[in-house]
């Protein structure tokens, strides 16, 4: 067992938990939970039906819920693997940002790239992953130049990689 500092519990791994208050805002839908031990990222849930469009149909989708990140944490909502695979159906603006002073709803971005079929959002639906990670803040220093290194100011496609 180890002693989890951040959350004054014990746990059964080696993984550092940290608690995350939840506001539930639709009492009608399950928290967020991660599906196997060790998983980066919880299930979001839809809270809503909704049609996307063919062909680049997008909508924001509420989740019912709202959470209060400790600071020097952020969470990140990333797209399903199984909804882009089987239906073309992403998140656009990913990974999506959600900083340790927000309060509102959190809410998820999606796109349906699928040129042909429309996609429907079932509310309850999983559409989404969340994962909360510590973050650095950066205290920016000006200088008059960077140091060298092999690969300078190589950007798009420098590598040489396909």
């Amino acid at each position: 067992m180890l002693l989890c500092y951040a959350c004054q519990r014990n746990t059964d791994y080696d993984s550092i938990v940290i608690e995350v208050p939840i506001k539930r805002l639709d009492p009608d839908l399950p928290l967020p939970k991660y599906a196997k031990r060790g998983d980066a990222g919880c299930d979001l849930i839809a809270a809503e039906q909704i049609m996307l469009e063919p062909g680049g149909g997008r909508a924001l989708i509420s989740t019912g819920i709202a959470i209060a990140l400790p600071e020097g944490y952020a969470a990140f909502i990333q797209p399903r693997s199984g909804l882009a695979f089987k239906h073309g159906v992403t998140c656009l603006n990913t990974p999506g940002l959600i900083d340790s002073g927000y309060r509102g709803e959190l809410k998820v971005l999606l796109v349906n790239t699928d040129p042909n079929v429309p996609f429907e959002v079932n509310r309850g639906e999983r559409i989404a992953q969340l994962v909360i990670q510590k973050v650095e803040q950066a205290e920016f220093a000006e200088v008059d130049d960077l140091s060298e290194t092999e690969r300078g100011i190589g950007g798009f496609g420098s590598t040489g990689v396909n």
